[in-house]
């Protein structure tokens, strides 16, 4: 086909009207099917923003389904046992780790005191 001949009839109508409707189902088949994986990348993604705001809240327990805790009260109980390790770390009344500690080495030092290096000679 020329370029003078595009938009030209076939001189036939019932072939007009049907490479018109033929080429009008094919357009809107076209877009239906774009439509289609629109919708689709569209429910995908918000099905993960949605996996994403539940774990981020917590979702609560439900018949055969514990409960998950959200972000914030994970992040709680994290500093909370992080709190109770520095507890432990610092010289308290003698019940922490780092009073042993400083016990087993002043009874170590007792025993086998510090001594300067000697070099070999």
């Amino acid at each position: 086909m020329t370029a003078t001949e595009i938009g030209q009839s076939t001189g036939v109508p019932a072939v007009d009207q049907l490479v018109l409707w033929s080429v009008a189902l094919v357009a809107i088949a076209g877009l239906v099917t774009l439509a289609v994986r629109v919708i689709r990348i569209v429910r995908r993604a918000a099905a993960r923003v949605d996996e994403f705001v539940d774990d981020w809240q917590g979702v609560p327990s439900r018949p055969g389904v514990p409960e998950r805790p959200g972000v914030m009260t994970r992040l709680g109980r994290i500093e909370g046992r992080i709190t109770s390790m520095e507890h432990e770390l610092r010289p308290n009344s003698g019940h922490s780790l780092r009073d042993a500690v400083d016990r087993v080495d002043r009874r170590t030092r007792t025993l086998a005191p510090d001594t300067p290096d000697t070099p070999d000679t």
